[in-house]
């Protein structure tokens, strides 16, 4: 099997020749690990046997001066962050809105996000990976920065309406501009590929009920977009959501990723057993404890007893626990997950 036949299998639930492997690593890390393997892009992708690849489309708008002088990023919503990454928002600008300033507010063009070279860069893998695409959808996290997060759920229980005002204007753009880009090259792109975090260390961000009222309804026109293309659909989600995870099946999430067992609740036997015929697990192999605490042969060991329990029947891809390896990981440790997964990830 090639890469993406690998991979489109386990979106089937059936048995490939292997289980396939996933890499998502910080831009920091990346870069040392090129330099110390003396790599290129492609060709780290390649020594760690990363199964897919993504394209993106391109900001084309309109530029925006940015009023805080320390601001280092402006995301498509209008709000500015400073610091590590992608930063925290300065300010909060709806946060005090009502329902007609909300619909009075500057929302994005889809026709912003260039989606001309998209099928262009999906065909230069000539059909050999899983390819990803659409855009990244964090309409959770857009809502925080444009309320602040106690707000946020203070709002939830007192202005539910104002909440949906915020979402389904958020939802809108990115509906629109995966639309956008699907029309352009669903035929070759694979899955679409969003994220949201709705867990923390100790569980779910919000209860069940509130992820159904407020959430799942704009999961679900999400993934029905995709559907309607013909795509698997994926979401990044960390922490712990075991709570949360029947309703992401019920609205047709096809895959869960990174899965991190070090959180309440998300013990992979029982996520496995309750979970594994319904869901595509992506992940798993805890990025904290293992990738960074142990030596290479310590992870081999843990990567070992993390595929004993979840490729049985199919339905998993490994890679590490959180999609952004850090810089501070060691190269020698990833590589070592990674040899670990092709060695003992093989199906007999």
């Amino acid at each position: 099997m090639n890469s993406r036949e690998r991979v489109l299998t386990v979106f089937e639930h059936e048995r490939p020749d292997r289980v396939p492997c996933w890499c998502g690593a910080s831009v920091e890390f990346w870069e040392k690990a090129k330099k110390e393997l003396s790599l290129d892009d492609e060709g780290l992708r390649i020594r760690f046997g990363d199964d897919f690849r993504r394209v993106f489309a391109k900001y084309a708008g309109p530029e925006f001066a940015l009023k805080h002088p320390q601001a280092t990023y402006r995301t498509p919503f209008g709000i500015e962050r400073e610091g590590y990454g992608y930063g925290q928002p300065l300010e909060h600008p709806l946060a005090d809105a009502s329902i007609a300033e909300i619909e009075k507010y500057s929302w994005p063009d889809p026709v912003w996000m260039d989606v001309s070279k998209i099928k262009v860069a999906a065909e230069a893998y000539n059909g050999q990976f899983a390819i990803l695409g659409g855009d990244w959808s964090p309409f959770w996290h857009d809502a925080i920065d444009l309320i602040g997060m106690e707000n946020l759920y203070i709002k939830m229980y007192a202005e539910p309406e104002l909440v949906d005002a915020i979402l389904t204007h958020l939802v809108d753009y990115y509906f629109e501009v995966s639309k956008r880009v699907f029309d352009a090259a669903a035929d070759i792109i694979d899955i679409f590929f969003i994220g949201n975090d709705f867990g923390s260390q100790t569980g779910p961000l919000m209860s069940p009920e509130m992820f159904e009222r407020f959430m799942a309804p704009h999961l679900k026109r999400l993934c029905d977009l995709g559907h309607s293309y013909g795509l698997k659909t994926q979401m990044h989600c960390c922490g712990g959501i075991y709570e949360l995870i029947p309703s992401m099946i019920d609205v047709g999430i096809d895959s869960l990723h990174a899965v991190q067992p070090s959180c309440r609740g998300m013990a992979l036997e029982t996520l496995k057993a309750e979970f594994g015929n319904k869901i595509v697990f992506n992940g798993a192999i805890d990025s904290h404890h293992t990738l960074m605490e142990k030596i290479p042969d310590g992870i081999r060991e843990d990567t070992r007893q993390v595929l004993k329990i979840m490729m049985p029947g199919s339905g998993y891809i490994a890679g590490a626990s959180h999609d952004t390896i850090l810089e501070e990981t060691p190269v020698s440790n990833v590589l070592a997950m990674f040899d670990a997964i092709h060695e003992y990830g093989v199906y007999s």
